[in-house]
């Protein structure tokens, strides 16, 4: 029996009502019909299929391409109490069998993989078993090379069509342009699929570019000129910490984000922020996924984005509440060339990308024709070094090899701890007994893993923070001196990145598959990267049509509050200062005073156009200084 929709919005998420084609867009849903649904960011894509897959018996099955935003979506779904299970990269043979069972008998609703997952002939075979009510492709764009974070992987998402053929699909994106949305239909074979498209306008957002040759007294000058919470977006890790610091220097409480902090202090500002204890905070791309804060204000590009489709994503993080709020891209005439130096001059070849995964290859000692299928921790920057590499042509080549499914890469910063209880019983009893103050720390930890005594153990600082109430400092300083009094053998290593095999070594045999797609690739970048420069150095079109031209969306209708708009409404403005000013004029001549009654304008406008007719030689000034026509 179908439960009401409405019922579960308000019950799961305290909503009334639905927005914009939601509603519309479950009814077709829940009538058995594809749907392709165009939204904005911030437009309650999830709810489109979330909602109707919890109105009906069964599981939904949710194809996404971060390793991150599948385990935000899943932790969103448990703190709802609503049974949700992740199959991503590195999991174990026995756990994926398990999760797959608890699939098939533990009246879980939701189902989220990656789309390398789904190509496992087990995860096939098992899928074909379960009670499937509907088939969410999120990110859909991920299917065309044409999309700005292409997967060839999501090509392989149409084999759900045959697997599941009475089955409804949804496809969700926000950021699609037609030629993306051709490719969406066709792939996912969406013959006779009800399209959803709302307007990608943000009336309430106001796009600004401002060009400067000092962004950062810019930056200060809009931060403290525009109230309410704030993004500030750069491109590397060090930028984020040095902005950070200056915002804070100047009475702007601020803090920073990026991919390489660990899960806690990602956490802890993170919530500073949604909570308004921080009000700016500084931030590469990693941040924002799954990130839903209605009330941001102020959303600064502080360095040019790679694309429209990136910009447009994270611009339209603020104001997701419906008031107004503004977007803006700081630029000097330095950043364009930075830019296309940034993204163009590192994208790598073919010859540089099988070149990449051999060093790679040997930097973790895998032999030709061997597959390591768990996890490895990886540190960047050893790597860069160890075989002389530039670090941003490097990254994007190991980005290629994600893309096209060789590997996964996740960037988050890592740490590994294992530790294994060398001394007696007797002697870790004695211990105990010596030092009382530290003794229900190690008793939780001997309690916590079992065989600790017996071999290497990876242990959780965070799991074991929550349970001894001490911080993870804290507990790394015990198990320290642990190590110094010899009751403990204990290690600790940190990574940039963590890197999972999905394929055994072949080398060039690998890489040649997909050769012509790097090629294209390649050029789809520059193309992005051509267009989004295109939109810095804009100066005559409105920046909302010029937005929403780019995907697709054929509106005439100018926003009257961008940059471009206010500028040209000024320019207007003056031409009827000036006509009224001759009007005056010929009846009789007034002084400057006079004009300024007589108008109502401003004082240093009026005088601004005065000087520009009495140097056209239109006006003249007499003794009396009274301005008349010539």
């Amino acid at each position: 029996m179908q439960k009401d929709i409405k019922g579960i919005l308000q019950e799961y998420w305290g909503h009334h009502n639905f927005r914009g084609s939601q509603q519309t867009i479950i009814d077709t849903v829940l009538s058995g019909r594809d749907v392709l649904a165009l939204m904005p960011t911030g437009g309650g894509k999830s709810i489109c299929y979330q909602v109707p897959a919890l109105a009906k018996e069964g599981l939904c099955i949710v194809v996404s391409p971060l390793v991150a935003l599948i385990q935000d979506q899943v932790a969103q779904l448990k703190k709802k109490g609503i049974k949700a299970i992740a199959l991503t990269g590195g999991i174990p043979f026995d756990e994926l069998n398990n999760l797959l069972d608890n699939c098939l008998y533990g009246n879980y609703k939701f189902l989220y993989l990656s789309p390398e997952r789904l190509q496992q002939s087990l995860v096939q075979e098992r899928i074909q078993e379960m009670d499937v009510n509907l088939i969410a492709i999120d990110e859909a764009h991920c299917i065309s090379q044409w999309g700005n974070d292409f997967r060839p992987a999501y090509l392989g998402c149409s084999i759900l069509r045959e697997l599941l053929p009475n089955i409804p699909m949804i496809a969700l994106t926000a950021t699609a342009t037609p030629r993306v949305v051709e490719d969406i239909l066709e792939n996912l074979k969406l013959e006779n699929a009800q399209i959803f498209k709302d307007s990608f306008t943000r009336s309430n957002l106001i796009f600004k570019v401002k060009r400067t040759e000092d962004k950062i007294f810019q930056l200060k000058k809009y931060v403290g000129k525009i109230s309410g919470s704030t993004i500030v977006y750069v491109r590397s890790r060090k930028m984020s910490v040095s902005l950070s610091k200056f915002l804070n220097e100047n009475g702007f409480s601020s803090t920073y984000f990026h991919g390489g902090m660990n899960k806690s202090e990602k956490e802890e500002k993170l919530n500073l922020w949604l909570n308004d204890e921080i009000r700016v905070i500084v931030a590469t791309n990693a941040f924002g996924m799954g990130v839903d804060k209605p009330d941001v204000r102020l959303v600064i590009h502080y360095q040019i984005p790679d694309s429209l489709e990136s910009y447009y994503q994270e611009a339209g993080r603020a104001g997701r509440d419906g008031q107004p709020s503004t977007a803006m891209v700081l630029t000097s005439l330095e950043d364009k060339q930075r830019a296309e130096q940034q993204f163009l001059s590192s994208l790598p070849d073919v010859a540089f990308v099988k070149k990449i995964y051999s060093k790679l290859n040997n930097f973790f000692q895998i032999s030709y024709g061997e597959w390591v299928e768990e996890p490895l921790s990886f540190k960047f920057n050893e790597f860069c070094k160890r075989y002389e590499l530039e670090p941003n042509l490097a990254f994007n080549a190991l980005r290629t090899l994600d893309q096209n499914s060789v590997l996964t890469i996740t960037e988050n910063f890592k740490e590994k701890n294992t530790l294994k209880f060398v001394a007696s019983k007797a002697g870790i009893f004695e211990y105990l007994d010596r030092n009382r103050t530290t003794a229900p720390i190690i008793q939780t930890i001997l309690r916590t893993y079992g065989g600790i005594t017996e071999y290497d153990t990876k242990i959780d600082l965070h799991l074991l923070s929550k349970k001894t109430g001490k911080s993870e400092n804290k507990l790394k300083k015990i198990l320290l001196q642990l190590l110094e009094d010899g009751i403990v053998e204990y290690q600790n290593s940190t990574s940039d990145l963590e890197i999972t095999f999905l394929v055994p070594r072949e080398d060039d045999h690998t890489i040649n598959p997909f050769a012509k797609k790097i090629k294209d690739f390649n050029s789809i970048k520059q193309s992005n990267m051509a267009a989004m420069l295109g939109y810095i150095d804009n100066t005559k079109i409105c920046r909302s049509i010029y937005l929403l031209h780019y995907f697709g969306e054929k509106s005439a209708e100018k926003c009257g509050t961008c940059d471009i708009c206010t500028k040209n409404s000024k320019k207007a403005s003056h031409l009827n200062l000036g006509e009224k000013i001759l009007e005056l004029l010929t009846l009789a001549p007034h002084t400057s005073r006079q004009l300024e009654k007589a108008t109502g304008a401003d004082e240093k406008e009026l005088l601004k156009i005065l000087q520009g007719l009495l140097e056209d030689e239109v006006i003249a000034i007499n003794s009396r200084n009274e301005y008349s026509r010539e």
